[in-house]
């Protein structure tokens, strides 16, 4: 992994004496200054600086370093093994928030400033890229948000931000896609911030424009891990509901808890309920074992896409990290050959121009070709219908493929004022 430069200054050792003494000190501390400053652009020159800034500590940390693995692959790729672009080399650093804001956004300047980064990416939670936000817009420098709240391409957006990643309504509309119809009856149970309102809010709309009804939201704080009395309060929406042809709770949770197996551990059958979910990281799909059979969408699974990229990614992880790819890496490696494209196609690392080639790009991913919208720098991807198996000799539940969903199937609003 690259670190960043270390830009420390130099120090004059002269003792300073008489008249002629002190012009031959000036002298030299100004020889000195300007030979630090040379090195300092001759490194710059000499370097293109990416900085991961994001949990790496955490609840979120599994996430964030599967996203730090799919870069590293993604520059590999996508320069075919030199991590070179303009004929510089790729300095991939890292600054870990913790998942503070505040912390995210003094290492975000410190980015920009200190080590002159082009372009910076994080954090993947949403709360804390949203705080980031109008750092990029301060510093006028490009950010790439790994959360998926609407509100990062929406009501807070700036045109410093390019999201690759997927955001709330592209996984609520390939979930509602996945169950939602008419006499279906839906109650929904999120985290209390933006990524599960925002999911909430975008899954509520996309599930009523099928003709199913949403009972209830029921929303907890994100460090929950006592569900049962959200349960029963969800049970208790829909278990009177005989006019329902299809009764679900919808889940919406990221990090630790697992309020699904307490939901279902409280048989939801009982009352004709069925539970369904987006996708989720492998160690998590340990836990979808309880659910065979059970339905939605995912942004990606290793064995959903069909196209080169994902086959060398799978080829390289298994290979280098004894295992296949994970929900994040995907991402990561997207994120990484976007910016590849984008500098290419910009032929320099000048904001303006990097801004103006990220607009209507198309490049290749993980999940095939995917496309930014210039309306609000949003990335258009195909998502991932699945149904849950159990395969003997398989650690965790395949979300085994019902079809892809197009991105020209999922109407995603541009809501960004």
């Amino acid at each position: 992994m690259a670190s960043g430069k270390n830009n420390n200054g130099m120090r004059s050792r002269h003792a300073v004496g008489n008249g002629g003494d002190m012009k031959n000190t000036t002298r030299a501390l100004m020889a000195s200054a300007l030979t630090v400053i040379g090195l300092q652009a001759n490194a710059a020159d000499d370097s293109i600086t990416i900085a991961h800034v994001a949990g790496f500590t955490g609840p979120l940390e599994a996430y964030t370093q599967q996203l730090q693995h799919g870069m590293e692959l993604g520059f590999e790729y996508a320069t075919d093994g030199s991590n070179e672009l303009l004929g510089k080399k790729i300095n991939l650093i890292t600054k870990d928030t913790q998942l503070k804001a505040p912390r995210a956004r003094a290492l975000l300047a410190e980015a920009y400033t200190q080590d002159d980064a082009t372009i910076a990416v994080g954090d993947v939670s949403s709360g804390v890229a949203l705080a980031m936000l109008p750092v990029a817009a301060q510093y006028q420098k490009l950010l790439i948000p790994e959360g998926v709240a609407d509100s990062i391409t929406g009501a807070n957006y700036n045109r410093y931000v390019v999201r690759v990643g997927r955001n709330s309504s592209q996984d609520a509309i390939s979930n509602a896609a996945a169950v939602a119809d008419e006499g279906v009856c839906i109650s929904t149970l999120a985290q209390d911030y933006a990524f599960g309102r925002d999911g909430v809010a975008a899954y509520t709309k996309a599930a009523k424009a099928r003709g199913a009804e949403i009972v209830k939201e029921v929303y907890l704080p994100a460090e929950t891990t006592d569900f049962t009395a959200a349960a029963q309060r969800l049970f208790d929406t829909l278990k009177g509901r005989d006019d329902c042809e299809e009764k679900y709770i919808f889940t919406i949770w990221a990090g630790k808890g697992n309020p699904m197996s307490r939901i279902q551990d409280l048989q939801p059958e009982r009352f004709d309920i069925k539970l369904t979910t987006g996708g989720n990281i492998i160690p998590a799909l340990v836990a979808y074992k309880q659910f065979p059979g059970m339905e939605g969408a995912t942004y990606y699974y290793y064995e959903n896409p069909n196209n080169d990229v994902n086959d060398w990614l799978v080829e390289q992880h298994q290979a280098r990290f004894d295992g296949p790819p994970d929900f994040f890496t995907a991402q990561g490696m997207a994120q990484a050959m976007a910016i590849v494209a984008a500098i290419k196609k910009a032929g320099s690392t000048d904001t303006e121009a990097l801004i103006e080639a990220f607009e209507g790009l198309d490049f290749e991913s993980p999940k095939g070709t995917m496309h930014i919208r210039a309306a609000d720098h949003q990335a258009m991807q195909p998502m991932y219908h699945f149904k849950i198996k159990v395969e003997d000799g398989v650690e965790w539940a395949v979300p085994e493929l019902v079809r892809e969903i197009p991105a020209s199937e999922m109407e995603i609003p541009v809501d960004n004022g």
